[in-house]
């Protein structure tokens, strides 16, 4: 039977940076996605906290050719039942419930990876079967040296630290080898994303993808 972190793993490996993105207008979906792949960033995980939400993901998929739009902030079943109804390709959230873990078991062709801040809680999802987790908020709880700290106790699992990293950590986030990908407001700021500045969202992600090409080179 497929592991619920097999596609996970397979959708977040080739990713490494992922826009978090707060899209108030269903409208500017497709022109700050188009900026962001363009840019070199193509998985994007796009909030449910706002009402246009839903209907941004089904923009993206349809518009977009080349996007992984997925569905962030997932907390509750019905938000599970959201992102698989709108063709989101798979779902993370903050933390996690057992409710959550009980329906995306049920729901294996929704690719979900859980959130977690904790030992206890990483042995929580672990012992339901999810091994790709989302490290949140990963620099309020220790930032890397957490989860190298994590390594030697947890060798199989990986993690996606999100909730205030920056431009500034981003090498040392993936400098450690448990880290498959580092996900990130800063690359497209709402407020940036509201004035629809989709040409400075797009040099800051092309930045951000030329400096981590120039430290995976120099790895």
């Amino acid at each position: 039977m497929t592991s619920p972190s097999e596609t996970p793993l397979a959708l977040l490996g080739p990713a490494r940076l992922i826009p978090l993105l707060t899209i108030d207008n269903a409208d500017d979906a497709v022109p700050l996605a188009r900026a962001l792949v363009e840019a070199g960033l193509h998985t994007l995980e796009i909030a449910l906290r706002t009402t246009a939400a839903p209907q941004a993901i089904r923009n993206i998929r349809r518009e977009v050719p080349g996007a992984v739009p997925a569905a962030g902030n997932v907390m509750t079943p019905h938000d599970l039942a959201i992102a698989r109804e709108v063709g989101a390709r798979f779902a993370l959230s903050p933390g996690h419930s057992d409710a959550l873990l009980r329906a995306a078991a049920d729901h294996p062709e929704m690719p979900y990876v859980p959130g977690v801040a904790t030992p206890s809680e990483l042995m929580h999802v672990m012992s339901a079967g999810f091994h790709v987790v989302k490290f949140f908020p990963g620099p309020s709880f220790g930032g890397p040296a957490t989860l190298r700290a994590m390594a030697a106790p947890f060798p199989h699992v990986r993690f996606c630290p999100t909730g205030g990293t920056s431009e500034d950590d981003l090498e040392d986030w993936l400098s450690q080898p448990n880290v498959i990908a580092v996900g990130g407001a800063w690359l497209a700021p709402v407020e940036e994303i509201r004035r629809k500045e989709w040409t400075r969202i797009g040099d800051r992600a092309r930045a951000a993808v030329a400096k981590y090409l120039a430290h995976r080179r120099a790895a």
